[in-house]
């Protein structure tokens, strides 16, 4: 019984394909992994503003500097984009202070920045908002290495 019913599935499968036998199906093959080159940059170039005043202000940030806009301490720990030739994704990981009236810093943000989504982990604050807007090769800022022994 067990062999008719092979023998039957064998003859419909053979119809099925033309008259022809189908070759075994090679195993399927993982995609391509597409390995995701990431670009380490030395700085972050941010956007504030002040919603006191309604000023946009740009600025360049050094990695594991820190530099102060307004009442905010902005730090970039990394600052990752892609090569000119893919899909730009670039990130930040970012902390950002905040120096209360009573002289006291407090952490409010910790975490990453995307720049192709401004709004989704921007720092918003009473009265300063940051943003992470690219990383950069380089800058018109000279390094802090440079500033120190100038």
């Amino acid at each position: 019984m067990k062999t008719a019913a092979i023998a039957l599935l064998a003859t419909t499968l053979a119809a099925v394909s033309g008259g022809r036998a189908e070759e075994p199906a090679a195993e399927p093959t993982a995609p391509a992994t597409r390995t995701e080159e990431r670009v380490k940059n030395p700085v972050a170039e941010f956007a504030g503003i002040d919603k006191i005043t309604g000023r946009i202000i740009t600025f360049d940030v050094y990695i594991d500097e820190t530099v102060q806009f307004g009442a905010l301490q902005v730090t970039p720990r990394v600052c990752y984009s892609r090569p000119e030739a893919e899909e730009p994704k670039t990130d930040s990981f970012v902390e950002v202070d905040e120096i209360t009236l009573d002289r006291k810093i407090r952490r409010i943000f910790t975490g990453w920045m995307f720049a192709e989504s401004p709004g989704l982990n921007a720092v918003e604050h009473a009265v300063y908002d940051v943003w992470l807007k690219a990383c950069k090769r380089k800058s018109d800022v000279p390094p802090p290495e440079a500033a120190k022994t100038n």
